[in-house]
This record gives structure tokens, sequence and C-alpha cells, in this order.
């Protein structure tokens, strides 16, 4: 598991969505006149979960469940260790000192910026990570990290890295398996929680897929997504007994049974027994 922690969200407008978010398209004629340059740039734009304010909202539902907050952005200084065997976890998805994901993000950022304040814990992060030890980080560690995250190229980098294991590869997985953006949205928040591997989002959804058909394979979206949020509960379960499974069962499960599939607010949603709107 990646983590159990919180995470946060901001209100986004609402915002219409193509057909081509669900990857439908239209057959264009041949025609001998340029593209207009708006139109060309409309057909550029990134489709369904990775849409600008689709993307935010994505932040924003994740953030709720992290860091029971909407502001995902105050997360990027956010460092702590929960007690959940993968030592501090710290950023805006959860990065984690036992998990790995923590030290290639300081790695890749000390690469291009290599005065930063958390280049000299680097050697302790090598031998702490995939444990929960603080050796070598404490006490010095966590202040370290909050006053690096005011720097705005550790917050692009911490975007960055969000996106390349995590944001991507979860939305691409979902448009293969012929998801719209709430399933691209289920997609994403399993990765983040569970982490990718076979015992992390891409089991969970080998499993699901055994028990049904994605809408890639001539499944039903809604039916599939219902089959893969009961998967990743009993995952959830399984791993952690008596674990709060809200994220899924009255925000994720709600928008499915409303058949919300586009994931177009308004939304209302609860996580923890807190409530949460986008309006």
């Amino acid at each position: 598991m990646k983590r159990v922690g919180v995470l946060i969200l901001a209100a986004v407008p609402v915002v219409l969505l193509a057909a081509t978010a669900y990857g439908s398209s239209t057959t264009a004629h041949d025609d001998p006149r340029p593209a207009h340059p708006a139109a060309a740039a409309q057909r550029r734009a990134p489709e369904g979960l990775a849409a600008p304010a689709m993307k935010n909202l994505a932040q924003e539902l994740v953030a709720s469940a992290e860091n029971s907050t909407l502001n995902w952005r105050s997360a990027y200084g956010y460092v702590q260790d929960i007690g959940d065997g993968q030592g501090y976890t710290a950023g805006i998805i959860g990065f984690c000192t036992g998990t790995h994901d923590l030290l290639v993000l300081v790695e890749r950022y000390t690469a291009a910026h290599p005065d930063n304040g958390l280049a000299r814990y680097l050697p302790a992060l090598r031998k702490v990570d995939g444990t929960d030890s603080h050796e070598g980080l404490d006490p010095g560690f966590p202040a370290a990290w909050r006053a690096e995250a005011k720097v705005p190229a550790f917050q692009t980098a911490q975007d960055a890295e969000r996106d390349r294991i995590y944001f991507d590869p979860a939305v691409a997985a979902a448009k293969r398996d012929g998801l719209g953006p709430l399933g691209q949205f289920i997609y994403y928040d399993a990765m983040v929680f569970h982490g990718p591997g076979t015992d992390g989002f891409y089991g969970i959804r080998t499993r699901a897929m055994q028990r049904a058909e994605p809408p890639a394979q001539g499944g039903d979206e809604k039916a599939y997504l219902s089959t893969f949020l009961d998967v990743r509960r009993a995952t959830m379960r399984a791993k952690h007994p008596g674990i709060d499974t809200s994220r899924v069962d009255t925000a994720q499960r709600k928008f499915l049974d409303e058949g919300n599939l586009g994931l177009r607010p308004p939304l209302v949603w609860k996580v923890y027994g807190e409530t949460y709107r986008v309006p």
C-alpha cells in the first residue's frame, strides 16, 4: 500500500466534456482549406482527466482523502510519520521515505538544483529506503522539507513526479480500458493509495478484469467500475482490517451510483465523515 493518510482538493468550475473524453471520435471529410488555428488548438487540448480544470478537480478529490482539505497546493510542505510503516509521508501526493518515491524525487530535484536544502539528506534517504526508519533524518529533515517546499522549483518538481509516477500512468491505463473521466479518477486514486505493481494498482486492475470486461473489451463501463471498486475495497480491508474506506464508499461509489461517468460538477461527497462540495 502506498499510504493511509489523507489528501487535498480545490473547487473548480463546471467543465463540459466532449465525446472524445470517452475515446469516441468523428470522421472528418477531406477539406483543402487549412484548419482554423483555434480549432486546431482545441483538437490538441488534453481530454478527460488530463484537461486542466479536470486535473485540478482530481487533485482536490485526492486531497480531500489524503489531507482533509480541498486546497491541495497547501500540502507541498506537509511532512509527517503517520504510523503506517512507511516512514515519513510528505508533499502533495504522499511521497514516502519508505516507498522509494520520495528518494527519487529528491535525487531528481538535486540533479537539477544541487544546492537545495534536502540534498544533505540523500545518504540517509538511501539508507532508510524501504523501511520505516528515521535514521539520519531526525531531527532536521521535516523542517528542511517544509523550508524547501516554499521554493517554486521544488513545488514544480513535486508536480512532475506526481504526474510521472501516478497521474499519467493511471490516466493512460484508464484510456486504454475505454474509461471516461470518473474511471480515470478511480484509477488515479487507486494508484496514489496503493502504488503501482502487482500488489498495488495493477494487481487490483487485473483482478477486476477477471470478473468484468472494461469498455475497451466490450463491457459496460458502470458495471466494470463497480467491480473495480469492489476489488479495491476488499484489497484495502484485507491489508488493513477496519480501515476507513469512505474514499471509495461515499465518494467514488457515490459518483458512480449517480451515473456521473463524466465526473461533472457540482459534486458532493464525504470522506471520513466530512462533507466536501465542488460547485
